[in-house]
């Protein structure tokens, strides 16, 4: 087996690129940071996003929506420590995603809500009713 890099041998991948470059579970292990799966899917009536996002409560998501984008983040802090006769255990996690999305034109950003169950974020965006146009005449005058 070569350990050689890309710029050893220009195009080709070898396992140790494979293995340091491809995030794993969605974290990705150069920047420590955990982005969760998401998935999207629209019906007649409205667009649904849905985080899979197991281990946090619905008070640990901040979602809102600015400048036609949906941006949604968490940030979770924790801190343990355990006290014994001879020693101290302090232990520290810290836990973040950020994503946008742009929303669509049919979008009523007035009619957006959502819910964590389970472990899955589900955020449901209301299309807008679009009424069909009606023909107009113009008199030229």
């Amino acid at each position: 087996m070569s350990l050689l890099t890309k710029k050893d041998k220009p195009g080709m991948m070898t396992a140790w690129d494979d293995l340091f470059n491809m995030p794993l579970f969605g974290e990705d292990f150069r920047t420590n940071r955990l982005v969760p799966a998401v998935n999207i899917h629209e019906d007649e009536k409205a667009y649904h996003i849905e985080f899979a996002a197991p281990g946090l409560k619905k008070d640990d998501f901040n979602i809102n929506v600015k400048d036609g984008m949906l941006n949604v983040w968490s940030e979770k802090k924790d801190e343990k420590t355990e006290e014994k006769k001879n020693y101290t255990r302090r232990e520290f996690s810290y836990t973040s995603f950020s994503r946008s999305f742009r929303l669509p034109d049919d979008v009523n950003p007035e009619e957006i809500d959502a819910k964590y169950k389970e472990g899955v974020l589900t955020i449901n965006m209301n299309r807008l009713a679009v009424k069909p146009d009606k023909a107009k005449l113009i008199e030229v005058g």
